[in-house]
């Protein structure tokens, strides 16, 4: 079976650090994969290279049978790669529908609108109210965005995500910065999530980690150390050595 994504020796320097040192990775279609590692690893780098934020220097990547190591980001993202950030990237002066219905009008390709046509219209506002519901975030849809919590601030990030209509979901740390109860919905969104996306997800919680995960990928200092189940993950002596037996951030 052809992977959904996959990743040939991919390399990324800055000066003489190597954040991404020959990774080799492949996910399949509805799998929520993992990346776990110290800070520094360069998991976040890697997720700039997948997204096309980043130009790797050397390697491939190959994405539902096709070469888009050489496209852009916008180009990325029409094919259906969409990227959350590690800190949270939404519009503050507008409400949460509001910027879901900016996610809906760009991915249709059309200039923003004056809000004053956009909120009337049905084919924004609609799909958009639909993408609120399912991230739970209903009924704080005319709240202005820099008046939400941190969590919802995060519940409605991965709402604009998923207004692209993503084939695959790259997530940069999507609970960063969220107490225990914000990251017990996150949580419980993205077990709703991965029954219907195909994700990676970079994160620290080790608990959101190996309760979402379908297979988890292990980086330190560049390269990936181990992949699989969080079953074979949490017994391997290598992995336990380099991050799991120690108190990472």
């Amino acid at each position: 079976m052809n992977s959904f994504l996959e990743i040939q020796d991919l390399k990324k320097s800055f000066g003489a650090l190597r954040a991404t040192d020959g990774v080799s990775l492949e996910v399949q279609q509805g799998e929520t994969h993992a990346i776990i590692g110290p800070n520094g690893a360069g998991k976040t780098t890697l997720i700039g290279q997948l997204a096309g934020n980043l130009r790797p220097d050397a390697g491939s990547i190959r994405f539902a049978g096709e070469d888009i190591t050489a496209l852009p980001a916008q180009r990325r993202a029409r094919k259906g790669l969409a990227r959350s950030f590690q800190i949270t990237s939404i519009y503050p002066e507008f409400s949460a529908l509001q910027n879901v219905c900016l996610a809906v009008q760009a991915h249709a390709g059309h200039s923003f609108r004056f809000w004053r046509d956009a909120r009337a219209d049905l084919s924004l506002v609609q799909p958009s109210e639909k993408i609120l519901e399912e991230v739970g975030l209903a009924e704080r849809r005319h709240v202005l965005a820099g008046n939400l919590a941190h969590g919802e601030q995060r519940q409605l990030e991965i709402a604009m995500v998923l207004a692209t209509r993503p084939r695959l979901l790259l997530l940069d740390e999507p609970m960063a910065g969220m107490g225990a109860d914000e990251s017990r919905r996150m949580i419980a969104l993205l077990a709703a999530l991965k029954r219907q996306q195909t994700i990676i997800l970079v994160e620290h919680d080790m608990d959101a980690v190996f309760q979402l995960a379908d297979r988890i990928s292990v980086m330190v200092y560049g390269r990936i150390i181990a992949t699989g189940t969080p079953a074979e993950v949490r017994g391997n002596e290598a992995v336990r050595r380099a991050y799991l037996g120690e108190d990472q951030a």
